[in-house]
């Protein structure tokens, strides 16, 4: 099932551009619909490779949504367009970041998720710039708020991040700890990072510095691993690592 959405980025936005979405591809659970997860593929991929990767994972009772980025400008190519949920001149919480396109894109997640039966739990997952979305939905989530104030719909139950960073880490801790009710919503949402040593694109150290941003903000169910020799890419070690800990986690 493929369709297009447009999301426009609100009125805070001094020009108020519209990019487009591409196709969102949903594999279907094979068994009892028990949980929803928006999976959110790299820079310049597309849901189409997600749902491939996704479709053989041992997960049957998951319904896997998995949307296409718009096409735009990168600053990181050299102004490239390719698929992209926001634009990066890096891809490091060091670089300056593009908070417009950050919350258009994390609207779009959580639009795809809303619909969802209200007996079936919702998460977000991604890979390297997918993860760094995942991520930044986790603070929105936890915040109950996107970054440009207008309230965040969903209720994320868990939050997969491999191979990528986390935009805004270093303001995270001080904008939590002014709200019982963000630090309660973080001290119960569970996070899982996964990362490869010797990643040359996003480089170790921006995971780490996503595992510790959540940890002194407070989020007390995160795992971070590691994975020795691994580069900018995802193996089957890591996949079954994401599936075992899915499972308790969304009670599968």
């Amino acid at each position: 099932m493929s369709y297009n959405t447009h999301s426009n980025i609100g009125s805070s936005s001094r020009s108020a551009r519209t990019l487009e979405f591409g196709r969102t591809h949903v594999v279907r659970p094979k068994g009892k619909h028990q949980a929803t997860i928006v999976w959110l593929h790299g820079l310049g991929d597309n849901g189409s490779s997600s749902s491939q990767l996704l479709e053989s994972l041992p997960l049957p009772n998951v319904k896997w949504i998995c949307p296409t980025a718009p096409t735009r400008p990168v600053t990181l190519l050299g102004g490239f367009p390719c698929t992209a949920w926001f634009d990066a001149g890096e891809l490091s919480e060091d670089g300056s970041n593009d908070w417009e396109s950050l919350d258009a894109s994390a609207a779009h997640i959580a639009n795809l998720l809303s619909t969802e039966p209200a007996d079936v739990k919702v998460g977000i997952g991604g890979f390297s710039m997918g993860a760094a979305m995942a991520l930044y939905s986790a603070t929105c989530c936890t915040l109950g708020r996107y970054g440009n104030g207008n309230p965040y719909p969903v209720n994320l139950r868990a939050i997969v991040g491999l191979s990528g960073w986390l935009p805004g880490g270093r303001s995270l801790k001080s904008k939590i700890q002014s709200s019982h009710e963000a630090a309660r919503r973080a001290a119960a949402l569970p996070i899982l990072l996964c990362h490869g040593t010797s990643d040359d694109v996003v480089l170790y150290k921006y995971g780490e510095k996503a595992a510790q941003s959540f940890s002194s903000a407070g989020f007390r169910h995160l795992t971070f691993k590691s994975y020795e020799a691994l580069g900018h890419y995802t193996v089957p070690a890591e996949m079954e690592e994401m599936c075992h800990w899915l499972t308790p986690k969304l009670a599968l």
